[in-house]
């Protein structure tokens, strides 16, 4: 059994994922649960993402099984449904579920997505790669200790667990800019180009930051730098998408 944060065929189009290159316009059933494994301060989720909030919330949430899940979403096909995403939390952290239900889906003529931080051992990855039709992975910057020191994270598995993604299903990257901590020209050029190497087709998603949770004491990027940024990315990779801004 898992809880499910949230339920709703019709919440939000795969663009909003995002995914912009993979079903553009289709509708998909997006599943969540709780916890993370990292602790970045600027959680825009941290009601269900970090333990202050799950105790709380877990209590308002639905149970249901793998098998539950993937009839909820068989039976809005009529309605626009092409699968489920898994998302709002790191689903990672229960891959087991994911991959359980993601047979399920795909028996069913569905499709799987999995929205993630890319905080993954490979082998994993391999256990779902039959099963996983999309995924967008944050890439949150390219330096060791704003991974390390910041999200509580480690970039090196990161950027494994993207080149072994692109190797099995559709890939797209998000970047969320933070002022002061990601938001330089050279890192900028840092990730376009390490992206560029495995293939300039790639999506990248560049986003604006808000301050919120624990990081209230930035302000919001500006818009014009996430363009800026996003010519600077469009210098080596075909798509590059701007958000929040």
């Amino acid at each position: 059994m898992h809880c499910i944060t949230s339920l709703d065929s019709f919440r939000k189009v795969l663009e909003k994922k995002p995914l912009r290159r993979f079903h553009p316009g289709s509708k998909i059933l997006s599943a969540g649960s709780y916890g993370c494994n990292l602790r970045c301060p600027f959680c825009q989720n941290s009601e269900i993402s970090w333990d202050e909030g799950v105790e709380r919330w877990s209590t308002q949430a639905d149970t249901l099984s793998p098998k539950e899940l993937a009839d909820i979403a068989a039976g809005l096909k009529d309605k626009g449904n092409i699968g489920v995403a898994y998302t709002y939390n790191e689903p990672l952290i229960g891959y087991e579920y994911v991959l359980d239900t993601a047979k399920l889906v795909h028996d069913m003529g569905m499709v799987n997505v999995l929205v993630t931080n890319g905080t993954a051992e490979t082998g994993i990855l391999k256990e779902l790669a039959p099963y996983i039709d999309a995924m967008n992975i944050d890439l949150k910057g390219f330096n060791d200790s704003y991974y390390r020191d910041t999200l509580g994270g480690d970039m090196g598995m990161v950027l494994a667990c993207i080149e072994e993604a692109v190797t099995f299903c559709h890939v797209e990257l998000t970047t969320l800019i933070v002022t002061g901590e990601n938001d330089t020209d050279d890192e900028m050029r840092r990730i376009s180009g390490w992206i560029a190497d495995i293939d300039p087709d790639i999506p990248l998603h560049i986003s604006r930051f808000f301050p919120c949770f624990h990081m209230t004491d930035r302000r919001a990027t500006d818009v014009d730098t996430v363009y800026r940024l996003a010519d600077i990315a469009g210098e080596k990779l075909k798509y590059v998408y701007t958000g929040n801004v």
